[in-house]
């Protein structure tokens, strides 16, 4: 199933790659494939990764040597397909195109399913945050204006129908304010939770990576 997941994402990725260009004009007419096929297979690219770069030398009337390419990517991957650049890509929240030779995504893919789930409750932890932090912004702002609204009100010479819209306006701001609690009261659990699921997370993985 987690093979699956890479793949899927891999393929959704791989999509989002061909939408933009891959190579300059300078690199299409240099040509120098070989060397764009080793720092290719060093990302983890997959070697569609070549129809992206024909697509962006056709305009120049150049194409690529796919034999070039592909033999320096090989040598690339090499230096990809690794336990420790499996964690750095997972830490980072790359996308693994299943690149990886059997033998080699033996050591490569748990590596980058430990990374990436330190990287997800990280990302967690951090949404929480910015969920508790607008809320509470939220609630600074709504009790300004409630103040202000109250302040409003006391005013001399108000028309019976002015106090009405201003006592209207009045419960709509508090409204407001529950809402605004209730998200930080949510936003606070959920930081909670993350906080915890990070806190397992790492102790796990402490003794398998040196990096706490």
């Amino acid at each position: 199933m987690k093979r699956f997941l890479i793949a899927a994402g891999g393929i959704a990725a791989a999509a989002l790659l061909g939408s933009c260009t891959t190579m300059s004009k300078d690199e299409c007419l240099a040509g120098a494939w070989g060397e764009k096929g080793y720092a290719d297979g060093a990302a983890g690219y997959p070697m569609s990764r070549l129809d992206d770069h024909a697509k962006a030398c056709e305009k120049y009337q150049v194409s690529p040597n796919p034999a070039a390419y592909g033999s320096a990517r090989e040598d690339g991957l090499r230096s990809y397909c690794t336990f420790q650049r499996g964690w750095t890509e997972g830490r980072a929240g790359n996308t693994y195109y299943g690149v990886c030779r059997p033998e080699e995504e033996a050591e490569f893919l748990p590596a980058y399913n430990d990374g990436r789930r330190l990287h997800e409750v990280e990302a967690a932890v951090e949404n929480a945050e910015s969920a508790l932090s607008s809320a509470e912004s939220r609630i600074e702002d709504r009790e300004d204006k409630l103040d202000a609204k109250q302040r409003e009100l006391r005013q001399d010479g108000l028309t019976d129908e002015q106090k009405q819209r201003i006592r209207d306006r009045i419960d709509e701001v508090r409204g407001e304010i529950r809402d605004a609690r209730r998200n930080a009261r949510e936003a606070r659990d959920a930081l909670d939770r993350a906080e915890w699921d990070l806190r397992q997370v790492r102790s796990e993985l402490s003794g398998r990576y040196s990096v706490f």
